[in-house]
Order: structure tokens, then C-alpha cells, then sequence
């Protein structure tokens, strides 16, 4: 990693801090750009919309296509993840939540409160990560291409599990229902429009410029984009919800708890698994992340629609993103450590 990717961590703190601060200062500002909408009650956000395209398409532009055939040779990666990502993670997060929210931390909040928080979790783990899944490749040096096909899965089986997973797991919830607008609105801005440009992006310019200017011109001078587009994202969501996060701050504390153990719980277990099935660290990596890390652009879009956006579930998938976002940090740098334990890339995985 070059010195800026080196102290990421600590630029994810001051755009968060610059986000809140933002919001405070400035409300009505963040509120007109909060209301810019893809389609009337979608709660997809134009700019963030924009900003996911900025970080996937630099991304996509480096898959080569034809790699993705390769894929089906090399299986237990993709089991592996697609075991966590709906076997254990969303399951393993009701449990969780339901533990501290009504049982460890019932003295500081209230049942509303805690059924709140319980279904923003439970939300949160249900929908795997997608775009920043690229970014947190990128700082492995994952497998692009396996990566591309991991996410696809992914995305595909989530337009079909998300909805009945989050009615069956959120407890006291009978009336709960799970907009499948939002959900599908959701995955074509986010995942199906970046992919599809930068999948044509690459096939243009590398026929009309050829491939060492592509691979060696083009590329470098992308790859800031990604990063910029992340940092910028963070300034806009912890503004857009910078009420719910300084208004109840001894609870967003509390709520951090059970998703930085979640989180560290399902990136270890996926980590372990892929080094138990001897999976190359190009795949391992990026496996651990993503079944560690969330879609949480879809997440925060849902609860507010659900709930409403100054919700108990609002708040804590916000703070999903403010645990998220260096925890997974961390993640990658112990990946990185760690590379030696797997077997070779040419390894039968």
C-alpha cells in the first residue's frame, strides 16, 4: 500500500467527524442534498449513488472478463463465503443482538428500543457487502476477477433471501415488510449500472488504445478515484444522519458492541475456513471481508423506509458504518500480515 492507503484509518476518522459536523452546521444544506432521490420513496441518494459508481468502475476496468471462466475450477472460495454470508452471519447476528440489546444492556435501554436496534442489526447483517467489497480487494490485492463473481453471487441470492431472512429473524416484528422496490432499486444502482460501465469502459479503451497504456497510463492514474469516492461517501452519510448519532450517543456506543464482535466473529471464521480448505490469499482475503462486511448503503436505505429516518433500526445501521468502515481496516492489515499462512496462488486451492 502506498502512505496514503498506509494511514486510511485515520482519514475515515475526520471524514466521519467532517460528516457530523457537516450535518450540525449546516442542515438544511445536507437536507436538500439527502432529498435527491432515484425515484420518489426509493431512499437511493443520487450522490452517494454517484460515489459507488466512482469507486466500482475504476475497479471493474481491471477485471479481465475471460478470467471470470476460471472460476467454476476453484469452488471452495465461493462456498466458503456464501456458507457465512447466509448460513452463519445474519443468524449469528440476531443472537447476538438479541443478547445484549435485551438481556446485557436492559438497564440503559428500553424493549422499544432494543426491538429497534435489533432490527437495524439484523437488517444490516442480512445484506452482504457489494461495492466496498472492491475497495478492501484493492488493499489485499485480492483476485478481481473471483472477487467480481463473489459479489455476483451474492447479489443474486440476496434479491431472493434478503426479505424473507430479515421478516424470519426480526423478533415481535409481524407486520414488518420489507420493500422489494427499494431492495431491487438498490441493486441496479449500486451493482448492475458500475459493473456494466466498467466492463465496457475497459473493452473500449483497451481497443482503441491499446493494452499497455491501458494497464500501465490509464489504471495508475484511476486508482486514487476509489479511495476518494470512500472518503467522500462517509462525509455524506454521517451528515445525512448526524442528528440520530449525536442525539443518543451513550446508545450508539452500546450498539457497536454486539456488530464489532459480529464483525470480527464472521471475518475470523471465513478467514479460518479458507486457510483450512487451502484457498490462495488472493481469495481468502477478499472472502474473509466480505463475509465480515455489508451492503450498507441498502441497509441504511431500508430501516429508514421501514422504520422512518430518525428510527432506533436508522441508528444502527449508521453505526454499522462507523464501526465498519476501520474495523475492516484493521481486517485487511491482518490480512496482509498474515499472507504467508496460505499456500501459493499456483496452489491447488
Amino acid at each position: 500500500m502506498n502512505a496514503f492507503e498506509r494511514h486510511l484509518s485515520a482519514w475515515v476518522a475526520c471524514c466521519m467527524l467532517a460528516g457530523v459536523a457537516l450535518g450540525k452546521l449546516a442542515p438544511s444544506a445536507v437536507e436538500t442534498l439527502r432529498s435527491l432521490e432515484f425515484g420518489r420513496g426509493s431512499q437511493v441518494n443520487v450522490a452517494i449513488a454517484v460515489l459507488i459508481w466512482l469507486m466500482i468502475v475504476p475497479m471493474m476496468m481491471k477485471v479481465d472478463f475471460g478470467s471470470v471462466r476460471d472460476v467454476g475450477r476453484r469452488p471452495k472460495g465461493l462456498a466458503v463465503t456464501l456458507f457465512v454470508n447466509w448460513v452463519v452471519k445474519p443468524f449469528s447476528m440476531a443472537l447476538i443482538a438479541w443478547l445484549f440489546f435485551r438481556n446485557i444492556f436492559s438497564r440503559w435501554i428500553s424493549t422499544a428500543d432494543a426491538d429497534q436496534y435489533i432490527a437495524g442489526t439484523i437488517i444490516l447483517a442480512a445484506a452482504p457487502c457489494t461495492a466496498m467489497v472492491f475497495v478492501w480487494s484493492h488493499l489485499t490485492k485480492g483476485d478481481p476477477a473471483y472477487t467480481l463473481v463473489q459479489v455476483s453471487v451474492n447479489d443474486l441470492i440476496m434479491l431472493v433471501l434478503f426479505a424473507p431472512t430479515v421478516r424470519f429473524l426480526v423478533s415481535g416484528a409481524s407486520t414488518l415488510s420489507v420493500p422489494f422496490t427499494v431492495l431491487l432499486i438498490s441493486v441496479v444502482v449500486f451493482i448492475v449500472i458500475p459493473l456494466s460501465a466498467g466492463s465496457t469502459l475497459r473493452w473500449r479503451l483497451r481497443s482503441r488504445y491499446g493494452a499497455e497504456w491501458f494497464e500501465k497510463v490509464l489504471l495508475p492514474r484511476l486508482a486514487p478515484v476509489t479511495i476518494a469516492a470512500l472518503l467522500i461517501t462517509l462525509v455524506l452519510i454521517f451528515a445525512f444522519q448526524a442528528e440520530n448519532i449525536t442525539g443518543k450517543p451513550l446508545h450508539v456506543a452500546l450498539i457497536a458492541v454486539p456488530i464489532l464482535i459480529q464483525v470480527y466473529f464472521n471475518s475470523s471464521l471465513t478467514y479460518g475456513l479458507m486457510k483450512l480448505f487451502r484457498v490462495p490469499h488472493s481469495i481468502a482475503a477478499p472472502g474473509a471481508l466480505i463475509g465480515a462486511s455489508n451492503f450498507f448503503e441498502l441497509a441504511v436505505a431500508t430501516a429508514i423506509v421501514l422504520f422512518g429516518p430518525d428510527s432506533g433500526a436508522a441508528l444502527a445501521t449508521v453505526v454499522g458504518v462507523l464501526v465498519e468502515v476501520p474495523v475492516m481496516l484493521s481486517v485487511c492489515a491482518a490480512c496482509n500480515r498474515t499472507r504467508h499462512w496460505f499456500p501459493g496462488e499456483f496452489d491447488a486451492p
